[in-house]
This record gives structure tokens, sequence and C-alpha cells, in this order.
């Protein structure tokens, strides 16, 4: 099978892409959870969420696109079909304000399930990021292949980011990609991966937009998978991921949200009722990322 991700089409089993690896063999193995983390940079938990919430959830979002008017109206709401202004979404809010709207969605990525599971593979009591990023990609979207060091960085680096499936995501769906090997990339985290985007000011904050470059210079490989309602890949700051190019006439509807020890330092701008959040990026004209690269010497 092949699928795209920006201009390049990646074919499954090439040397530029092959399959997920699930963790649900060790999952009560708290060791072996963590060694696994640290080799491949990932965890991918099939069932990790109870299905029939994430559904719910789901349903949240897709009546909030049905109210925006993104929605195809001759569709079964159910289907998510996008409307015809074809415009994705974004509903990067704190919890407070996700409240009234989406509560199944909260208990999706706060419920006991999750903070507990945190608490043991951290090793000490866990919180999570107040403010969210619950998104649907329209057809044709994706996301470049980025570090999440470099928008939330300010706070301790062990940081961790959930991603939920809110449905289930094929790859023609634009399903979520890890770079295998991409966090012991020592040059590129000792240039880009210190880089802040509020500071800084780099259009978009992603690394590259083509998957090919980066794995012929740097080397490694893109994984992916067919995802499920249930579902949840967790990984680090310094883990390179990016998502497949949306193939289809659906919304890929997905939540990143964000785990550490609450003993650590965190990054001020994504607490609180009312997280502040980018308060700088874009707010000038951008400096564009080949030139930034060029002076990072990658």
């Amino acid at each position: 099978m092949k699928w795209t991700m920006g201009n390049r089409e990646l074919e499954m089993g090439s040397r530029y892409l092959t399959e997920l690896r699930s963790s649900n063999d060790i999952f009560h193995d708290t060791d072996a959870l963590r060694q696994r983390l640290a080799e491949d940079g990932y965890l991918l938990i099939r069932g990790f969420h109870d299905r029939g919430k994430v559904m719910a959830a789901r349903h949240e979002f897709l009546r909030s696109l049905q109210a925006q008017g993104k929605l195809d109206p001759n569709a079964p709401l159910e289907e998510g079909r996008i409307g015809p202004g074809g415009k994705g979404a974004m509903w990067g809010k704190g919890r407070v304000e996700l409240q009234p709207d989406f509560p199944n969605f909260l208990d999706v990525v706060e419920g006991n399930h999750v903070l507990s599971f945190f608490e043991r593979l951290l090793g000490g009591p866990a919180m999570t990021y107040d403010y969210k990023w619950p998104r649907a990609v329209a057809r044709g979207e994706n996301t470049g292949a980025h570090y999440d060091i470099v928008y939330m960085g300010r706070g301790t680096k062990n940081l961790y980011t959930m991603w939920t499936p809110l449905g289930d995501i094929p790859p023609e769906l634009g399903s979520l990609a890890m770079l295998l090997g991409s966090q012991n990339y020592r040059k590129i985290r000792e240039t880009y991966g210190q880089m802040d985007v509020d500071r800084d000011n780099v259009a978009k904050g992603w690394f590259s937009e083509d998957p090919v470059e980066i794995v012929d210079r740097f080397g490694g490989q893109w994984a992916t998978t067919a995802f499920e309602a249930g579902d949840a890949i967790i990984f680090g700051m310094f883990m390179m991921h990016a998502s497949f190019n949306n193939a289809t006439d659906r919304y890929r509807i997905s939540a990143d949200t964000r785990y550490q020890l609450a003993s650590e330092p965190v990054d001020e701008r994504w607490i609180g009722q009312k997280p502040k959040g980018h308060y700088a990026w874009g707010k000038t004209p951008p400096k564009p990322v080949e030139v930034a690269r060029k002076e990072w010497g990658v």
C-alpha cells in the first residue's frame, strides 16, 4: 500500500515506511514499557481507552463541526463528511473552556486510567496540561515533521504527548507517523531541538515537509498503522513525527494531550484557567525554516 505525506508517496514495507509496533504485550510490565519507550521512542497501546467513551467524545466534535457548517448536510453525522467549504477545525483551549461542550472528551484524556498509567510509567504523581489540542483535519491536509519540544519546551523535557484518534483512522485518513530513530538525531536535537517558536518565530515550527529528505540525510524509517478508536500512542518531546495527507472526504478527528510528573517544572503557557498559549509566534513575519536550517547547519 502507498500513502502520501506532503508531496511524497511512501510505500509500506519500503526503506521509508514500516508498521508501528504494539506494546500491549508488555502493558503490565512497567520496566519493559520504560525500556521500550527509550529504545523505540514511542508506545502504541491498542484499546488503551474505552471505545464507547471515545466515540461519545467524537460525537461532541462532530456536533461542533455541524454547528460551524463544516459538515456535508446530506451525509449522516457519524460519517463526518466534509462540507462544501472543505476547511479543517482546531479546538485548542484550556480545560475550563472545553468542559461545557466536550465533557466526554475530557473524560477520555484526563480519566483515572490515563493519569494512573502515567504515574506508573513516570514513577510519581502525574499531571496533564490544562490546554488540549483537538483538531479535525480536512482533505489534502497533513502535518510536517517536527519535535514537540519546540512548542512546549520551557518546563521539564520529560514531557510526553499522547495522540488519541477520535474514531478509526487508517493511513488514507491521515494517520500519525513516527520517524524511528529520530530521538537520537544528536545534531538536530542540539539545533532545531533547542528552538522555541515564541522566541525564535520560525514558520510553522516544522523541521521539514519532505519525509524522504530526512531519512536520506539522517537515517531512520517512518512508521505508521491503521488506528482504531480506543488506541493511543505516547511519545517524548524529541520524537520526530508527522501525519499522512488526508486523502478522503471525511474529517480526521484526533487530539494531542501532554503529561509529566507534577513535581517537575511546567511550561506556564499551557496551564491555568485560560492558558495564554503561543503569545509571540507569528505576530511578526516569521523566519523560513530553510533559513533557520542553514544557520543550524542541518
